[in-house]
């Protein structure tokens, strides 16, 4: 808003600035509390316990404080670069400089930066392709350091200082560039590819603290590019040790600050020179100490009694000999008598095993089976022959022959077919009757069907019925066992 301050234009009071400063004062004061919406940079904490930074957006920027007794309650979260926010508080001037500057009582915070988004998103974008994983060795001693840097800033005087009390005069080559600023990027940018074209060794990017958007170049592509392709190391030392930039990241070795890259580079003249010394004392030591012990082994080999006294060697060497070869003997008469041990046990083995040895006894085992082979067919045959007899005496009571020593008869057709009932058979046709002694062949005259036992003319048989035929062969009358009666020659 615009301020209107009470001026006459026609006749103006002339104030003191003491008085403007408090017109000023009691104006910014009648805004009250306000609202302020911006990014956190260079933040401090004093001595004293307060807290100051400053809040930004892309054109402005506000001195902020929150005093000691406000600052548990201010902001319940840790402040940090980039950290959006919104600030609650009151416009106040400090009278002895003349600014003014926002009094916070309250932060609200709203996330993460412009600039952190877009370092963040480089930051992934340039470790995806790989940029961040080239690391060279750095030269332990280079003979001569570029350095990129600006002429008139404290980063090169820290530089400096660190060579004069390091190694005073240690070749420098100095390429100057703005560390700040729209075009300093190129510029950071050329002077690395200006250095890639001497002698350099490895190359210092050095610069002193800023805030995030002061440092802003070492995030951009050009300045990264021409680390990402220098011909030798490149040692980033930019701001202070808690400021990080994405060169640090692309570089081959990251120093907190100018002075630890001046101190990471450049080598200690009286360190050295002391190391040198050392290591020279050290070697004459080793080389007087290799010569004592070079001379005390001689002096003991002169001294060696295969020297002084050849002859005792021999005696021993001979003694040594004699003890040797008898127990050589001694070691040969055991295995001789080893050997032979086995032999022999060998030797009764294999006679034990032998196919002669083995036919004798099969033959004794043979010979034996046979003496008890007969007796015991003998005993076999015996009860073959009992078993026979029973047998036999069971056919014989079931055999039809034992039937017929008792008078009976048997009378077949001449198909051989038995009669068993006399109404079946035809006139004329021929019978066999068997009997004991002898057949009689006989031809139906006639056939007198009926029941066995009945009161009809009946044979020996016991037939209720007769077929009566003319003998056959027999020359004689008979009777047919079969219920009817049969004439033929017997």
């Amino acid at each position: 808003m615009a301020l209107t301050l009470p001026f006459d234009d026609a006749a103006p009071r002339v104030l003191t600035v003491t008085e403007l400063t408090r017109r000023v004062q009691g104006l910014l004061a009648n805004l009250g509390r306000v609202a302020v919406r911006g990014e956190i940079s260079r933040v401090l904490t004093a001595a004293s316990g307060h807290v100051y930074f400053d809040l930004k957006d892309l054109d402005s920027k506000i001195a902020c404080t929150i005093w000691k007794s406000q600052v548990a309650h201010a902001a319940r979260f840790e402040l940090a670069e980039g950290v959006a926010v919104i600030a609650h508080g009151k416009l106040d001037v400090y009278g002895p400089r003349g600014t003014y500057s926002l009094i916070v009582q309250r932060l609200e915070q709203e996330g993460v930066g412009a600039l952190l988004v877009e370092f963040e998103r480089l930051k992934q974008e340039l470790a995806a392709k790989g940029w961040f994983d080239r690391k060279r060795p750095l030269p332990a001693m280079p003979a001569r350091i570029g350095v990129v840097t600006s002429r008139d800033g404290a980063a090169l005087q820290d530089f400096l200082r660190t060579r004069t009390l390091r190694w005073p005069l240690y070749p420098l080559v100095l390429a100057h560039s703005p560390v700040q600023g729209k075009t300093a990027a190129a510029e950071i940018a050329r002077a690395i590819e200006r250095l890639n074209r001497t002698d350099v060794d490895v190359i210092a990017l050095v610069r002193g603290g800023g805030s995030l958007e002061d440092l802003w170049c070492f995030n951009e592509l050009p300045v990264l590019e021409a680390i990402c392709n220098s011909r030798v190391p490149v040692v980033t030392g930019v701001g202070h040790e808690v400021d990080t930039t994405l060169a640090d990241f692309v570089a081959d070795h990251r120093a907190h600050t100018p002075t630890d890259a001046a101190q990471t580079l450049i080598p200690e003249r009286a360190a050295l020179f002391e190391r040198l010394q050392r290591a020279g004392n050290q070697l004459f030591e080793a080389i007087d100490g290799r010569l004592e012990e070079r001379e005390r082994r001689l002096g003991d080999a002169a001294r060696a009694r295969v020297l002084t006294e050849p002859e005792a060697l021999l005696v021993a060497r001979d003694g040594t000999l004699a003890h040797l070869a008898a127990r050589m003997t001694s070691s040969l008469d055991g295995k001789l008598r080893s050997t032979d041990a086995r032999v022999q046990t060998a030797h009764r083995r294999l006679e034990a095993s032998s196919p002669r040895v083995r036919v004798e006894e099969l033959e004794r085992r043979l010979s034996e089976a046979r003496g008890r082979l007969a007796p015991a067919l003998a005993r076999l045959v015996e009860r073959r022959e009992r078993r026979f007899a029973v047998a036999a005496g069971k056919l014989d009571a079931l055999s039809p022959l034992e039937i017929l020593g008792r008078g009976y008869s048997i009378t077949t057709r001449a198909s051989g077919e038995a009669v068993r009932d006399a109404s079946t058979l035809r006139a004329g046709e021929k019978l066999v009757t068997r009997v004991e002694k002898g057949r009689v062949v006989s031809t139906v005259e006639r056939v007198e069907p009926g029941e066995l036992g009945g009161s009809g003319e009946s044979d020996e048989s016991g037939g209720s019925g007769a077929a009566v035929g003319t003998g056959g062969a027999g020359g004689g009358e008979g009777r047919a066992g079969t219920g009817g009666t049969a004439k033929g020659a017997g």
